[in-house]
């Protein structure tokens, strides 16, 4: 019922048609699934969350735009905020800063190891997501001459996205005045400025660009999403899949949605969460990872693969569930195996599925 009800307030606003997102065949997995998440939690009472009281994480063009906007305001509350990481990343200017530094420093350990895409793979630049509407996430950046996206260690003809046709900056939506300021490290873009310091932690106030990318939004598809859960029933080849086999010329739907915004920052491996869309992506990779569990419970809920460093660089321990992860000094430490359970992790304060 809510979520009918917001995709009506939607039509009623004009944000979209009736009929124009039908159930995908990744959306229709979710739904075939919800059975055994009721029977295993059944089996399995979580403290503090039911499947009655779970809160329900709902796709962008599903909300009205009322809520899109309380979305976005939020976003640009957290601009308005000092950050508490200054000291240590003189850039950061803001509490959304924040998280930019924790993905920075935490790149090398988190990596390697909700938009749905398909609804605007096929023409991202004029979806719900990127019109450049006051419900939008901000629209592509201006047309500027730049080269296509080069993926290192990929065979041709799969070593060079092309580009869209965007590449400067947003000039409307709800961050048409927004002011990125930390990074670059990796950069997509070449006319992006160097930072000060050398782990891109230094003060570089810059405008937010983007370069909307149908050619990488291609691998975004519900097709692939679907195989990669159907297809991979160890979290290894999971893992592996989403983020890409790029010697193979095979690019994941991880890599293929940032790149589906790319620009600056969201093209750069590690500055990406400073553009805000990228939490609308990483909401996605979880409902994923979430649908994939789904279909094993049981064994999933405690799978984890790999080093505790990106492709065991430097070389370090197997991940382990007792593991601690955590973001600074914006939350405390918490035990791996706690964040594995979106139904009763963290005694009931992650207790949430996806519409």
């Amino acid at each position: 019922m809510v979520q009918l009800a917001a995709l009506g307030a939607a039509l009623c606003a004009g944000l979209v048609s009736a009929g124009a997102y039908p159930p995908d065949v990744v959306d229709e997995l979710a739904e075939s699934s919800m059975p055994k998440l009721k029977d295993w939690l059944a089996k399995n009472p979580q403290p503090g969350c039911t499947y009655e009281t779970a809160a329900k994480r709902t796709e962008w063009s599903d909300l009205s735009l009322d809520e899109r906007k309380q979305y976005t305001n939020a976003v640009l509350c957290l601009q308005s905020k000092p950050a508490l990481m200054s000291s240590q990343a003189p850039g950061a200017k803001s509490r959304f800063d924040d998280y930019v530094v924790v993905h920075i420093q935490q790149t090398p350990r988190n990596h390697g190891s909700y938009w749905n895409w398909d609804r605007y793979a096929k023409d991202p630049a004029s979806s719900p997501l990127f019109d450049g509407s006051e419900g939008s996430m901000g629209g592509n950046g201006a047309k500027v001459a730049h080269q296509g996206i080069p993926i290192p260690g990929a065979p041709r003809p799969y070593d060079m996205i092309p580009p869209g046709d965007g590449g400067g900056c947003v000039t409307t939506g709800p961050f048409k005045n927004m002011t990125v300021n930390l990074g670059p490290i990796a950069p997509t873009l070449q006319q992006i400025p160097r930072n000060p310091r050398v782990d891109g932690l230094g003060s570089n106030p810059r405008c937010l660009r983007r370069d909307i990318n149908k050619h990488a939004a291609a691998v975004t598809m519900a097709n692939y999403t679907h195989s990669l859960i159907r297809s991979n029933s160890d979290v290894y080849w999971f893992q592996t899949v989403m983020e890409g086999q790029f010697p193979q010329g095979k690019w994941g739907v991880h890599a293929g949605g940032h790149y589906t915004v790319s620009g600056d920052p969201a093209g750069d491996f590690y500055v990406s969460p400073g553009d805000p869309v990228f939490w609308l992506h990483h909401a996605m990779i979880d409902r994923v990872w979430w649908i994939w569990q789904l279909q094993d419970l049981e064994r999933r809920l405690a799978q984890v693969s790999m080093t505790r460093t990106m492709n065991n660089f430097p070389p370090s321990a197997n991940g382990t569930l007792d593991d601690l992860s955590g973001l600074g000094v914006l939350a405390p430490d918490v035990k791996v195996r706690e964040l594995m359970n979106t139904m009763g992790g963290l005694e009931g304060k992650f207790c949430y599925v996806y519409e």
